[in-house]
């Protein structure tokens, strides 16, 4: 908002005798975030406990003798179906239930001190939300391409009635995932294709939620050329590790997207100026939610390709970036944009290269 007092816009928080308005404000915000996590929370508890119950009556039923019980918890352990529904509930709903109440709880320290706080980070947020980041739209609308394929395969071999199997399993991870002992066996652009594909509907829609998240920071922060050269490297040593320490096939861009966040962490502090250090933090809190995703999930996630891509950013950035103490974004050079525009060319041939493997079955 603009005010004849000050040469610039400045945040609601940062106008003197609005405390009072903002905290009711805040209050009234703050009931309606609980109440409708408080739903989801209700709603996806259910799907949770209706999957695991059915989960368990499928091993209960088909025991014979006395072993009902333990059949029952084997073949809910075992089931994919629980595994993500558990996974949903804790992103979708217990995360945001948790964060919810917690804001609630920071509103009893409400102050014109604590606004002072917290007016540059919220400066920071609000310039952030104003960037434009068309590579990282760029990004998405590759794995959107290649997720079209994977269910337009599926519908083809198995017609429209695969609809509820889509949040299980997509098709296309054979012909264009990674296979390991084909990877090993020659088939090296495996390492490259992978990234694009995804399992299932939930899958795709946690990375590409993570995509917009960290690419966008990344671009602005970093500039493109960045955004496409961290990938391509933290995706490769994440697929790398991958195929070292598991035998099952991999897919999904979490290698990539793992090596942005990692990068940030670390470029965000040697560039101290540019980032306020509340912001910062929530990348740490980023790393510990993936973490403790990969110890729900551990049998479907990738935590191998998850710490590769994690520890390939951090390097890439103190490698690449020295130390900064200027307050604005470094620039790209020549070079830069060259082997940046080279990388987003050869990520656009794979993609569409695992469009045409994929579709031919």
């Amino acid at each position: 908002m603009w005010t004849p007092a000050h040469r610039r816009m400045i945040l609601p928080e940062e106008l003197e005798g609005a405390g009072e308005a903002l905290r009711a404000a805040r209050e009234r915000w703050a009931r309606d975030d609980k109440d409708d996590t408080a739903h989801r929370l209700r709603w996806f508890g259910s799907i949770l406990a209706l999957t695991v119950l059915y989960s368990f009556y499928q091993g209960w039923a088909q025991a014979s003798g006395g072993s009902g019980l333990v059949s029952g918890v084997r073949t809910l352990l075992g089931s994919p179906y629980s595994g993500i529904a558990l996974l949903m509930f804790v992103i979708f709903a217990f995360i945001p239930w948790y964060q919810a109440r917690k804001r609630e709880k920071q509103l009893a320290r409400w102050s014109e001190a604590s606004i002072t706080e917290i007016a540059p980070t919220l400066r920071f947020e609000t310039w952030l939300t104003r960037q434009k980041a068309p590579l990282t739209r760029v990004f998405l609308g590759l794995m959107v391409l290649v997720a079209l394929a994977q269910l337009l395969a599926q519908v083809r071999t198995a017609g429209f009635g695969v609809v509820f199997s889509l949040l299980h399993n997509w098709d296309g991870t054979t012909a264009a995932g990674l296979v390991k002992d084909r990877y090993f066996g020659g088939e090296w652009w495996r390492l490259f294709t992978a990234p694009f594909l995804h399992g299932n509907v939930v899958h795709f829609l946690m990375n590409a939620a993570a995509l917009l998240y960290l690419g966008k920071r990344l671009e602005v922060f970093a500039r493109w050329p960045h955004l496409v050269l961290v990938f391509l490297f933290s995706a490769s040593v994440g697929g790398e590790a991958s195929a070292r320490f598991l035998t099952t096939v991999s897919v999904g861009a979490s290698g990539g997207l793992m090596g942005w966040l990692g990068f940030l962490m670390v470029f965000e502090t040697l560039h101290k100026e540019l980032v306020p250090r509340r912001a910062r933090r929530r990348l740490a809190a980023g790393v510990a939610l993936t973490a403790l995703i990969g110890v729900i999930g551990y049998r479907y996630i990738d935590n191998a390709a998850h710490a590769g891509g994690l520890v390939a950013g951090m390097v890439y950035a103190l490698i690449v970036f020295p130390p900064s103490s200027s307050p604005h974004r470094p620039r790209s050079t020549g070079t830069d944009r060259v082997v940046g525009g080279a990388g987003l060319a050869f990520l656009v041939v794979t993609a569409l290269f695992a469009v045409t493997r994929i579709m031919a079955g």
